[in-house]
């Protein structure tokens, strides 16, 4: 079993940043992908970025379009943890954004993955 817990939300006004954790245990993640989900209000739990470790010191990182050029995800194998650097917020970035896992490759639909924390909640205020 992999436990997932998030840190790191809060309110933030548009144009902004916060950085988002995510600390897994129970089992070292690293041959897992590992990626973020986000749900607005009365909306589906929408891909947002995902990462997996290729091996040494390579990553293959995936992203939603409406996240490129501003969201970057990140992972450290060594504290078998990841993060995600969120630049030039949105007030459409306002949701509860959830860590996930899943073993082995990549998957943008979130009935794929295996492995949840209970969700940090990122407002971003006009």
């Amino acid at each position: 079993q992999v436990q997932l817990v998030e840190s790191g939300g809060g309110l933030v006004q548009a144009g902004g940043s916060l950085r988002l954790s995510c600390a897994a245990s129970g089992r070292t993640v690293s041959s897992y992908a590992m990626a973020w989900f986000r749900q607005a209000p009365g909306k589906e739990r929408d891909f947002v970025a995902a990462i997996t470790w290729t091996g040494g010191s390579t990553y293959y990182a995936e992203y939603a379009d409406s996240v490129k050029g501003r969201f970057t995800i990140s992972r450290d194998n060594t504290k078998n943890s990841m993060t995600l650097q969120m630049n030039s917020l949105k007030p459409e970035d306002t949701a509860v954004y959830y860590c996930a896992a899943r073993y082995s490759a990549i998957k943008v639909k979130s009935s794929d993955y295996d492995y949840w924390g209970q969700g940090t909640q990122v407002t971003v205020s006009s």
